[in-house]
């Protein structure tokens, strides 16, 4: 995104994400008043306040507002770990957790010279 550098594995994605950074956000939360540039984004939102959660895992039976939140659930029963570090084969079975361990593994100590060691914890700068 040209806007805020935020990337996008598919440019549909992209087009989508650009709206948020639109003035024309003509759908407007009855209750909180933020506004949103599309109305499936407005729906999502109002979940938020309703607390309805219409998916469900038919594993364990644990609700969620959004299906792509089921579907990173489900990984915990399946095992999946779809994302994988390319540098030592690691797999996570969320993006998320990927881009934490990225952070981890690319952070380097300028102590003493030495350069590459692993950082764990406080010591992990953003």
């Amino acid at each position: 995104c040209p806007e805020c550098k935020k990337s996008f594995s598919h440019n549909c994605q992209l087009v989508t994400h650009q709206g948020t950074h639109s003035q024309d956000k003509l759908y407007e939360c009855p209750e909180c008043k933020k506004s949103f540039s599309h109305n499936y984004q407005l729906v999502t939102h109002q979940r938020t306040h309703t607390g309805l959660k219409t998916y469900e895992c038919p594993e364990c039976g644990k609700c969620f507002s959004k299906n792509s939140n089921l579907v990173t659930h489900q990984r915990i029963h399946t095992g999946e770990k779809p994302h994988q570090c390319p540098e030592c084969r690691k797999s996570f079975c969320q993006p998320s957790r990927f881009l934490s361990f990225a952070l981890h593994l690319s952070a380097v100590v300028s102590n003493g010279g030495r350069r590459g060691e692993i950082v764990t914890g406080s010591e992990l700068e953003v």
